[in-house]
């Protein structure tokens, strides 16, 4: 009997959990060999190509961001924007990370937004997470991210402030190309000598490729 109802619960937490990605609707379809997925403001120089919704929750950022990779390169886009739900009196639905809907873009890499050299870091734990960047400190909350505008020549030193945890020294690039990061809590990590020992992190920071970020900042909330 017990068994049973620990079966249930894995259950029903997986149906609470889970996250399903539709293509909605198809305009039309771009050939293109473009990689990256980016999120856009500005559309006048983009193609439309059709729309995607995101059904349900899903602590699993990657798995979700994969999914709606691959049904974005179905059609050719590079890029998206969120297209909010209307409420009944005409005005839009504050975000939802638990039911949302994307319009899907191509556009020329070459009309991109220029990057400015800012720093992201993104909290990814289920708990408060504290760090300090250049002895000042921050409290990021779960789901949350923080945008700091790099200095160029200034050192920046970021540290998740506690024992065994990691610390990283950061510079505005010369292409001004904005950084991405990912804060997360404790964890436990193969030995780097892989002598089959396991060692405890009490906080890691680590480096997340554009397109990932950007998505997390459209489903994660901006820390002022």
């Amino acid at each position: 009997m017990k068994n049973i109802i620990i079966v249930l619960l894995v259950f029903f937490a997986q149906i609470i959990n889970a996250q399903n990605v539709f293509l909605t609707k198809v305009e039309k379809t771009n050939e293109n060999q473009d990689k990256f997925l980016y999120h856009i403001i500005e559309t006048n120089d983009a193609e439309y190509l059709g729309e995607i919704e995101v059904q349900g929750f899903s602590n699993d950022d990657a798995a979700v961001f994969s999914q709606i990779y691959k049904k974005a390169k179905e059609v050719g886009a590079n890029s998206y924007t969120v297209k909010p739900f209307e409420n009944v009196d005409g005005n839009f639905q504050k975000f939802n990370a638990s039911n949302y809907r994307l319009k899907l873009y191509y556009i020329s890499s070459e009309k991109l937004a220029q990057e400015q050299g800012d720093l992201y870091l993104f909290a990814s734990s289920s708990k408060d997470q504290k760090i300090s960047i250049n002895r000042k400190d921050y409290n990021l909350s779960p789901r949350t991210y923080l945008k700091i505008p790099l200095v160029s020549g200034e050192v920046y030193t970021i540290s998740t402030k506690k024992l065994l945890g990691s610390t990283i020294k950061i510079q505005k690039g010369t292409k001004n190309s904005d950084q991405y990061y990912q804060i997360s809590s404790a964890r436990l990590g193969n030995s780097t000598q892989n002598d089959g020992t396991l060692h405890l992190k009490s906080g890691d920071i680590v480096g997340l490729e554009k397109s990932f970020a950007e998505f997390l900042s459209v489903i994660y909330q901006e820390t002022k």
